[in-house]
């Protein structure tokens, strides 16, 4: 990535995360001022990471390691400390880039109803249409006519294929259907859309885990990538979101979306501390752009501040 690009990207992740970056600023800034003994210190510590949402165990575990290193206590040294453990942790969720030489590539989406999942496959599809791929989406929300509906206008803007049935059809069906006209047509990437929402959890799960099989069957080892997207407004609920699906379709990473509308950016260190699913992206605002690759030393640099 050339400089320029980088510069872009990081400013767009530094904004989005503007209200986590001053929650976590303005305290360490007050409790540095606080001059405390090195105890209560620690302990305000631990609190402020609570409240950015890092996570009770994920914060006593940074600021063990903040007691534990011998630092002066002040904004700067606490600061840096913390941002390497941030990116320690992060970093050990991290795995190789997916191979896409398989094709068609199959992208399973799942989440429940208004985390923004719809717009974040709006987004990977913009993504891989953009680095030269043939994207088909595959229209698997037939619970509610509206999202049929939703996903086809954003496949007309970013050029993608669509495939659907009618409001109500076997989801399963549509993403053989899906996977199908992608092979014949040798295609490179199938994003499919899934329900957030069916009269109780367990039909949901039971959905989106036969949606799984059926790929399976058509495409040699699909889906090759079960994301995950998450509302970052939600906080800690966003773990037990990951902990169900995981545990039905076999998650593979995490979409962090609407990190520009909260102060709890710190949630997705707890995701990574607590679950060890890796993080793949990030939204970084609303626009069919703002959707970054994660990654784990700019993400704490933007979180905290610092070079």
């Amino acid at each position: 990535m050339n400089a320029d690009l980088f510069q872009k990207k990081f400013q767009a992740l530094k904004a989005s995360l503007k209200k986590s970056r001053s929650v976590l600023s303005d305290g360490l800034a007050r409790i540095a001022r606080g001059g405390g003994d090195r105890a209560g210190t620690l302990e305000s510590i631990e609190e402020l990471l609570i409240g950015a949402d890092i996570g009770v165990r994920t914060a006593g575990a940074i600021v063990e390691k903040v007691g534990s290193s011998g630092i002066s206590l002040n904004e700067e040294s606490v600061r840096d400390t913390i941002r390497n453990e941030i990116i320690s942790i992060l970093s050990g969720t991290c795995q190789p880039g997916v191979d896409l030489l398989v094709k068609p590539h199959v992208i399973m989406v799942v989440g429940v109803n208004g985390t923004g999942k719809t717009t974040t496959i709006a987004k990977l599809a913009h993504r891989y249409k953009t680095a030269g791929n043939q994207v088909l989406l595959a229209a698997c929300d037939t619970f509610r006519a509206a999202a049929i509906e939703q996903l086809e206008i954003w496949a007309g803007r970013v050029g993608a294929d669509v495939v659907k049935h009618k409001p109500g059809a076997d989801a399963a069906s549509v993403a053989y259907d899906a996977c199908s006209a992608a092979a014949s047509r040798g295609m490179d990437t199938v994003i499919i859309d899934t329900a957030g929402r069916l009269q109780t959890k367990k039909n949901l799960m039971d959905e989106v885990a036969k949606i799984g099989r059926v790929t399976g069957k058509v495409v040699d080892g699909a889906p090759h990538e079960v994301l995950l997207v998450l509302d970052a407004t939600t906080g800690q609920n966003s773990i037990s979101q990951a902990k169900a699906f995981s545990e039905v379709c076999g998650v593979t990473g995490i979409v962090m979306a609407k990190l520009d509308g909260t102060a709890k950016g710190g949630i997705v260190v707890a995701i990574a501390k607590e679950l060890g699913i890796p993080i793949q992206f990030i939204g970084t605002g609303e626009s069919i752009d703002d959707l970054a690759a994660f990654d784990p030393e700019t993400f704490a640099t933007a979180l905290l501040g610092g070079d």
